[in-house]
This record gives structure tokens, C-alpha cells and sequence, in this order.
């Protein structure tokens, strides 16, 4: 054997195993990263899943204390509220509550500003109808000014829905802004 092979035979197994060390541990990384791309996705998936329930049923929730809020000015008008109706009122009051809460901790900001809105505006007429039930209204509340303002409502629940909804990815209805 000559010196050049004795040399050259070690260097070509070194490069062997170097490479196929190298192949490897790039395989490897492939493969962590191929997993790190799957586990983000699938949190993607989760976060918005978890959003799609929260929101379902906060306008689940928010429509019915609307509802709610018509049903009882609506018994006020012909008759004064039983214990019974304001517990239903109170039931639904508080499921709206229940369910904002959990927006809160969830919802990207644009969301939480629009649920804001219906929550203030809900609250609003229900204190308009409180007031009106102890016989001590505000200035200028009726049980039509209530009326009134339990009816708009609908509009700003509309416009809490669409961003909801595009916020998902199922309309591309642009949402109006707040102060629209």
C-alpha cells in the first residue's frame, strides 16, 4: 500500500459517516419543524373553534336578554311584572353576563369593542326598566323611551355579528366601525 491510500481510505470513511450524520440530524430537523408547524396549526384551530363557541353563544345569549327586555316592557305595559317575569329577566341578564365575561378573556379587540357596545346598550334599557319598575325614572324615561332603546339594540347586535363572523372567516362583510 502507498501513503496517498492509507491516507485517503480513513478520510473517505470519515466522510461517510459525516455525511450520513449530517443527513440525519437535517432529517431530524425536518421532522421537528414538520411538528412545530402541525402543533401550530392545530392551536390555530383550536383558538378559532374555541372563539366560534364564545361567540355563538354570547349572541345567543345577548338576543335573549333582548328578547327578554321586549317581552317584560311589553308586560309592564298591560299589567305590572310578577315575580316570575323578573326572574326570567334576571336569568337571562345574568347569561348574558356569564357569556361576556368569557369574550373577555378571549376576543381580539375589535370583537370585545363591538360586544362592549351591546352590553352597555343591553344594560342601559335594563336600567331603564328597573327604574321604571320602582316607579323612580330617570329624566325623561318612559316605558317608550325604553321601548325605543331595547329596539335599537337589534342594530348593534347586528353589527357585533358580522365582525364575529368575519373575525372567523365566514363573511367578508366588512364590520362598520364603532362609530358608525
Amino acid at each position: 500500500m502507498d501513503l496517498g491510500s492509507v491516507i485517503i481510505a480513513p478520510a473517505g470513511v470519515a466522510g461517510t459517516f459525516g455525511g450520513s450524520l449530517l443527513s440525519q440530524r437535517g432529517s431530524e430537523r425536518a421532522k421537528l419543524r414538520e411538528m412545530e408547524l402541525a402543533r401550530d396549526h392545530e392551536e390555530i384551530r383550536e383558538n378559532r373553534s374555541l372563539r366560534r363557541t364564545c361567540y355563538a353563544e354570547l349572541n345567543r345569549a345577548a338576543r335573549q336578554f333582548n328578547t327578554a327586555l321586549n317581552r317584560h316592557l311589553h308586560l309592564m305595559r298591560n299589567r305590572s311584572a310578577g315575580d316570575t317575569d323578573s326572574d326570567a329577566l334576571e336569568e337571562a341578564k345574568n347569561a348574558h353576563r356569564d357569556r361576556y365575561s368569557e369574550l373577555q378573556m378571549i376576543a381580539p379587540e375589535e370583537i370585545l369593542m363591538r360586544a362592549s357596545v351591546v352590553n352597555q346598550a343591553l344594560n342601559k334599557v335594563y336600567g331603564q326598566i328597573k327604574r321604571l319598575e320602582r316607579g323612580a325614572p330617570g329624566p325623561g324615561e318612559t316605558t317608550e323611551t325604553a321601548a325605543r332603546a331595547q329596539y335599537e339594540v337589534w342594530d348593534v347586535l347586528r353589527t357585533m355579528r358580522t365582525a364575529m363572523r368575519h373575525d372567523l372567516g365566514v363573511s367578508h362583510e366588512e364590520p362598520r366601525r364603532a362609530e358608525d
